[in-house]
């Protein structure tokens, strides 16, 4: 293939992949925020805002799940 078709390709295929998601806007209070924060530096890979955002959300869902089979 010639470079140019390769860099169209390419270019096409930039940005972030097309998932099943939704984007959710939330305003915290500085409190939750930096309660956020020490926990995301507690955590070896350092996860950025929404990835903890994520983690708690699907941790409470689990929690929510275990404890409606009781």
């Amino acid at each position: 293939m010639s470079t140019l078709i390769l860099d169209l390709l390419e270019m096409a295929q930039r940005g972030r992949p097309k998932t099943d998601t939704s984007a959710v806007l939330v305003r915290l209070h500085k409190s939750m925020l930096d309660a956020l924060d020490a926990e995301s530096e507690k955590r070896s890979d350092n996860p950025t805002r929404p990835e903890m955002i994520r983690r708690i959300l699907a941790d409470w869902i689990e929690r929510q799940k275990i404890q409606d089979s009781e």
